[in-house]
C-alpha cells in the first residue's frame, strides 16, 4: 500500500458532507478550549492532538469508499498520531531552550522521520 492523493473524490463530497466535517470539527474543536479552560493548557493540548475531524472524516470515507477505505484511513491516522508524538515530544523538550524556528524546524523532521519510520514498519517491510 503506498499513500495517495485522488482528486476525483473531492467532487463526489456534497456541500452537506463538508458541513458534517466543518460542525464536528468544531465541536471537537470548542470541547478542547473547555478542558484547556478547567484543566489548564497542558491537558488542552492533548486533546488538540486529537484530528478534529476524524470521526465525521471517517464515516464520509466509510460512505463512500466503504469499510476498508475508512479502515486505511483510521490506520494512517494511526500512524499519523505516532508523528505528532514525537513532534510534541521535541517542542516539550526544546521548547524553552532554542529559537522557535529552529525548535519547529527540528519538530517537524522528527514528524516526518517518525511518520515514515511507522509507515515503513506497518507496510514497508512487505515491499522489500
Amino acid at each position: 500500500m503506498t499513500p495517495g492523493l485522488r482528486a476525483t473524490a473531492l467532487a463526489k463530497t456534497t456541500p452537506a458532507e463538508w458541513a458534517v466535517r466543518f460542525l464536528l470539527g468544531g465541536i471537537i474543536t470548542v470541547c478542547t478550549g473547555l478542558v484547556a479552560h478547567a484543566y489548564g493548557p497542558t491537558a488542552g493540548g492533548l486533546f488538540l492532538a486529537f484530528p478534529a475531524i476524524l470521526p465525521a472524516s471517517l464515516t464520509l470515507v466509510r460512505e463512500h469508499g466503504g469499510r476498508r477505505a475508512a479502515a486505511d484511513d483510521a490506520r494512517g491516522a494511526r500512524l499519523g498520531t505516532i508523528g505528532l508524538a514525537a513532534f510534541a515530544a521535541v517542542v516539550w523538550l526544546a521548547g524553552a531552550r532554542w529559537p522557535a524556528p529552529v525548535v519547529l524546524a527540528t519538530a517537524t523532521a522528527a514528524w516526518t522521520v517518525a511518520c515514515g519510520v511507522a509507515w515503513w514498519m506497518v507496510y514497508g517491510r512487505d515491499a522489500a
